[in-house]
């Protein structure tokens, strides 16, 4: 029996995902790294494991209602857990952040400043005091009536709405309106009402032109469709819709982002006019504190935004110290360059989870297991000497901070280091070392290893001469100032720079217009899908290739089953209570919904008769279960599928299951898939490929194999350019652009350009001492 002070975490008999009953003690109160290959079950331990038992002894504490829905939810696969305080997760979210949400509300900075200005602002003569609701945009009682809140007006014209004037309503003047159906419905509704619909635009009355575009009015018709000579159409009632409310109606409200992208063609946007874009009230905007707005002082960088002054009166020095002592750690975080009216939408994925992580600096929590899921993603090496003094920070205050990291100066800076692996998927899912960092050395069958105490650099790699250039700027963009940038053809380029230096605005810059580019790219980590539904077989087509193999089994074609049959995403072969995915969604009350197994099929997707089916023994949801390697070997000698799969064991994603939901997969292994799945597609002349930060999430053992992958692209004869932080990648470079020297208004300029060993010598660089130090 272990005291109640135990110092240590002790998981006894994991085996969570691939985790094969893995027994390990943790100490508490200090800095744990987990590490290991991708897909080698790190994350399982320490997400899937740690804080999911935490999580479910929190339920357990709260209410029966709670308690019901913990036995939806399930428990993490483990014999028992000692020693576990609670825990807080700070996972790298990829839910896409609302365009309401900002740098101030992720942070609670927005609250401060606005009980600051409700309780201690200036207000006119007269005027009463507000709340501080009235003084945000998100709320009835302080949005601007004129946007709602958002700042920005949406308006159209008759010149977006008609390109071209001389073509009839029939022949599509009216580029706005939807196609097939839906198009034809509303011209045969204009003709209905009278209007000439086979006149050219430009020709109609004024007076016509305006109705038909701009009415409110939904007049309901009767319309007789124009008999085809193969089918009888029957009359029936339509109801008229102007092209823009239709374009309005549909930039608001579809989930669509394809329908979205194009209604937003036909518009234009323009700062609100009532509010002048600051997206407040007038009575908000009419309260000054140091002589500015709330709107002003939202807009300036948090580094000023620390030099407000204290104010006279008693009230007013409390709220303005507690701001500052809020704005702190997120400055000493690196974000300082950062407004509180900055959306979450344009932040990357690394700015937001320290974000949340200043958030918890400041909480004042101790006693607790922060589990933090690769906190240095998306940073600089100067950046990532920030976090650790962060992280140690934490651990000093009487917390544990479990990471789960590949960076290399993050894992030397641990205090306990648990190696999982050896491999990863079915090859992985043991605890090969648990202890501190230095007797890692011993430890042969460790991966990381060989990494972490090597530091000699990798062999120099002869720079290639550009075919060409392409020329991109001058950009006037974010923070970019008149940057005019050349990228060469036919080789490989590292775009680096700290956070906000303006990496991602400049290869943003490389389009399909850019003279030279021919084919392009752009290989992203945004997710591949937002539901269960999509996985890793629908994106990449090889779920198309499995049915069709499904469907030709003799007793597929004996029980008359057709390729639909094994699809979940239509009626007929899935689980219905389920509707294919799996999974029900499962609402807790006060917290965000979660995912349950379905209670029918038991997350296999389809009904019983589906799955009596078996192509080589096993069932199409058992083929869904294998890893991309073992289904390799399994369809060896179906082309279609081992081609798509051989791509896929390029990037290093030998380990994921084919039917691992989307909504599990990391932006690494979204951008890989993606990487993957264009690889496959055969070669077509030049193809300029662009990468943001491609070795996210990846240990330097599959960065090496990625990096193969990409030089072999060059040496085929296209271009690559990847926005990266990792420098042994930047030194195997041809080229080399440094954007900074810091970030937000002092960066934003092009500090160093040029082979990486010009680079590393470049004076006023910040990253140049970090590339000479891995230089050959």
């Amino acid at each position: 029996m272990h005291s109640p002070h135990d110092p240590y975490v002790r998981v006894r008999g994991a085996r969570e995902h691939n985790l094969k009953g893995v027994d390990v003690d943790i100490p508490r109160d200090v800095l744990a790294v987990f590490t290991g290959v991708s897909g080698s079950g790190k994350s399982s331990l320490a997400f899937g494991t740690v804080y999911a038992e935490a999580q479910r002894r929190y339920f357990e504490s709260v209410a029966p209602y709670a308690r019901r829905l913990i036995h939806q939810v399930g428990a993490p696969k483990v014999g028992e857990i000692t020693g576990l305080p609670p825990a807080v997760s700070l996972q790298q979210r990829r839910s896409a952040p609302t365009s309401r949400s900002s740098v101030g509300t992720v942070t609670n900075l927005s609250n401060s400043l606005r009980m600051l200005f409700s309780r201690a602002g200036t207000y006119p003569p007269g005027a009463e005091r507000l709340d501080s609701d009235a003084f945000s945009p998100n709320t009835a009682a302080g949005a601007c009536p004129g946007c709602h809140g958002l700042g920005q007006v949406h308006r159209t014209t008759e010149e977006l709405l008609v390109p071209d004037p001389s073509l009839s309503v029939r022949e599509g003047a009216v580029a706005a309106w939807p196609g097939a159906w839906q198009g034809k419905n509303l011209r045969d509704i204009l003709d209905a009402l009278g209007y000439d619909v086979d006149r050219p635009w430009r020709e109609l009355p004024a007076e016509q032109r305006e109705w038909i575009l701009f009415t409110d009015e939904q007049p309901v018709v009767t319309v007789h469709p124009v008999r085809d000579a193969d089918r009888i159409q029957r009359p029936y009632q339509g109801t008229y819709m102007s092209a823009r409310r239709y374009v309005l109606k549909t930039f608001a409200d579809t989930k669509s982002a394809t329908l979205r992208a194009k209604a937003e063609r036909f518009l234009t946007s323009a700062p609100c006019p009532v509010c002048g874009g600051s997206r407040l009230r007038p009575e908000a905007l009419a309260v000054t504190y140091g002589g500015r707005t709330i709107a002003e002082l939202a807009a300036l960088p948090l580094t000023d935004l620390a030099g407000l002054p204290d104010g006279g009166t008693e009230t007013a020095r409390v709220l303005t110290a507690d701001l500052k002592s809020r704005i702190a750690p997120v400055v000493e975080l690196g974000l300082g360059y950062l407004s509180l009216d900055r959306a979450t939408p344009t932040l990357s994925a690394g700015e937001l989870q320290r974000l949340r992580l200043a958030t918890q600096l400041r909480s004042g929590l101790f006693g607790v297991v922060y589990v933090l899921d690769e906190p240095s993603a998306g940073l600089h090496p100067a950046d990532t000497e920030a976090l650790l003094t962060v992280l140690d920070r934490l651990k000093t205050a009487g917390n544990s901070v479990f990471v789960v990291e590949h960076h290399l100066e993050v894992v030397r800076a641990a205090d306990w280091l648990v190696e999982v692996g050896p491999g990863a998927g079915e090859h992985g899912g043991r605890v090969l070392y648990s202890g501190p960092v230095a007797e890692l050395a011993s430890v042969e069958e460790s991966a990381t290893a060989a990494y972490l105490f090597d530091e000699s650099p990798g062999p120099a790699r002869a720079v290639r001469e550009p075919r060409g250039w392409l020329t991109v700027g001058p950009v006037n963009r974010h923070n970019l100032r008149a940057v005019t940038a050349g990228f060469p053809l036919g080789a490989f380029t590292a775009v680096t720079g700290v956070s906000g230096s303006g990496k991602s605005t400049l290869i943003g810059e490389l389009t399909q217009e850019v003279a030279g580019v021919g084919r392009l790219v752009r290989v992203d980590q945004k997710p591949i899908g937002r539901t269960p539904r999509s996985n890793l077989a629908t994106y990449t087509g090889l779920f198309d290739v499995v049915r069709k193999v499904f469907a030709g089994t003799e007793e597929a074609r004996a029980r008359g089953y057709g390729v639909g049959r094994f699809s979940f995403n239509v009626a007929g072969g899935r689980c219905e209570t389920c509707q294919g995915e799996g999974f029900v969604s499962v609402e807790l009350l006060f917290l965000p919904s979660t995912y349950a197994p379905c209670p029918d099929c038991a997350g296999a997707r389809y009904r019983p008769e589906t799955l009596q089916v078996a192509y080589r023994g096993r069932n199409i949801a058992e083929v869904l279960d294998l890893t991309v390697e073992a289904a390799a070997e399994f369809f060896a000698d179906t082309p279609a599928a081992a081609r798509s799969l051989g791509t896929l064991l390029d990037v290093g994603l030998g380990y994921l299951r084919l039917g691992q939901p989307a909504t599990e997969l990391s932006g690494g292994e979204a951008q890989r898939i993606k990487l993957a799945t264009e690889l496959q597609r055969g070669r077509r002349g030049h193809t300029l490929y662009l990468l943001d930060e491609p070795t996210t999430g990846l240990h330097p053992a599959d960065v090496e194999v990625l990096m193969d992958r990409l030089h072999g692209l060059v040496d085929a004869g296209h271009t690559v350019v990847v926005v990266e932080h990792d420098m042994t990648v930047v030194a195997g470079a041809d080229w080399v652009i440094d954007l900074g020297p810091g970030g937000g208004d002092r960066g934003g300029r092009i500090v160093a350009a040029g082979p990486p060993e010009r680079v590393a010598r470049a004076d006023g660089s910040t990253t140049a001492p970090y590339l000479a130090r891995v230089m050959p």
